[in-house]
């Protein structure tokens, strides 16, 4: 498994001795939309609906005018197909379970 992966499988036992002020700080590089997507080799149009916003929000979310989603980046930053993987999931999912009830 990556260092990336242990990263999110550690995360939920690490927030609240953080909130707490316990436990070792990680800081970690700051992640901004414009050089992940750079990275990621994608265009604006492709990836405004990797992350499920309009072109225009996510234009005004890489100039500044909207909060960051980090944890997201993190995610698009080292395997930008795991996002696109975990949409047409929950969509397989969705459908699914909406055929499941709807069969007698």
């Amino acid at each position: 498994m990556s260092a990336f992966g242990i990263d999110l499988i550690q995360l939920p036992d690490e927030v609240p001795a953080h909130a707490k002020d316990e436990g070792p700080a990680v800081l970690h590089p700051a992640l901004v939309p414009r050089g992940v997507r750079k990275q990621a080799k994608r265009a604006p149009e492709r990836m405004a609906p990797l992350v499920g916003m309009s072109l225009s929000g996510y234009r005004e979310w890489e100039q500044g005018a909207r909060p960051s989603a980090v944890l997201l980046l993190r995610v698009i930053r080292a395997d930008p197909g795991a996002v696109r993987r975990g949409i047409a999931w929950r969509n397989g999912m969705l459908t699914g379970s909406m055929q499941q009830r709807s069969e007698p």
